[in-house]
């Protein structure tokens, strides 16, 4: 399968990007934005039931981050393909960059693929979204990046008791100030790099673009079904927006 035949011609760009002009300090992204298939890719012989969950994309998570970066007035990049297809959040090289398996289910579509086919899918989506962030990022000196996701309340029958998580790896500039603010909000059990442990073999757009840049970043990640209405969504995406400003004002004065 080509690069050519796996995205056709009427098929969308696997980046939308809202308000590439805008002048805050910060920078969006949505990696898991959207669970559209590749025409070419059909199901992945999956119900369509099972591409309306979590496996196949991070529910809540872009209404929460295009409601953030209309509160930081901040250019935001989502990405529009499931990553059944491919992980955009993945190395090439991690082994589920495109999973055989999420969430205990099996993805016929993606057994036994040639090398081939690996690398249509990494030309058509992975590497255009994040050529477009680096394109932009490349104009700006000075930025922080903020990744918004969400998770499952449970996982492999384990309940994760977390309404968030901050997760980074080397670089905590972001990262700590969020951590410590969030976990001054009333009620709220925080993660320290839970429910995810971030590193350069299970990440890719924090490293990339963050770590390996130089700039500030974090990685927010937030319980799916506490961004699953619009009520959700406004309030966390209103309070990242708050302790963002806070967290960010010692690189940013």
């Amino acid at each position: 399968m080509s690069h050519i035949s796996l995205l056709g011609p009427d098929e969308p760009s696997p980046v939308e990007v809202v308000g590439e002009q805008r002048g805050a300090p910060f920078v969006i992204l949505c990696d898991h934005a959207g669970r559209r298939l590749p025409r070419a890719l059909g199901s992945l012989g999956l119900s369509a039931d099972a591409l309306e969950t979590h496996i196949a994309w991070d529910l809540g998570a872009a209404d929460v981050a295009r409601r953030l970066a209309d509160a930081l007035d901040a250019p935001l990049f989502l990405q529009r393909y499931s990553r059944l297809a491919i992980d955009c959040n993945r190395p090439l090289s991690a082994p589920d960059s495109i999973p055989v398996t999420s969430g205990g289910i099996s993805i016929p579509g993606n057994q036994r693929l040639s090398r081939a086919q690996s690398e249509a899918r990494a030309q058509a989506i992975f590497a255009p979204y994040h050529a477009r962030i680096s394109t932009l990022l490349a104009e700006r000196p000075r930025y922080a990046l903020v990744t918004v996701h969400s998770f499952t309340p449970e996982l492999h029958g384990e309940h994760r008791p977390f309404h968030a998580g901050v997760l980074y790896e080397r670089d905590t500039r972001l990262a700590a100030p969020m951590l410590s603010l969030l976990r001054q909000e009333p009620g709220l059990l925080v993660g320290d790099n839970e429910p995810y442990q971030a590193s350069a073999a299970t990440d890719y757009a924090i490293i990339e673009h963050g770590e390996r840049r130089g700039a500030p970043y974090v990685e927010l990640e937030v319980r799916q079904d506490l961004v699953a209405d619009e009520a959700g969504q406004a309030l966390w995406a209103e309070r990242f927006a708050r302790l963002l400003r806070i967290a960010s004002s010692a690189f940013h004065s």
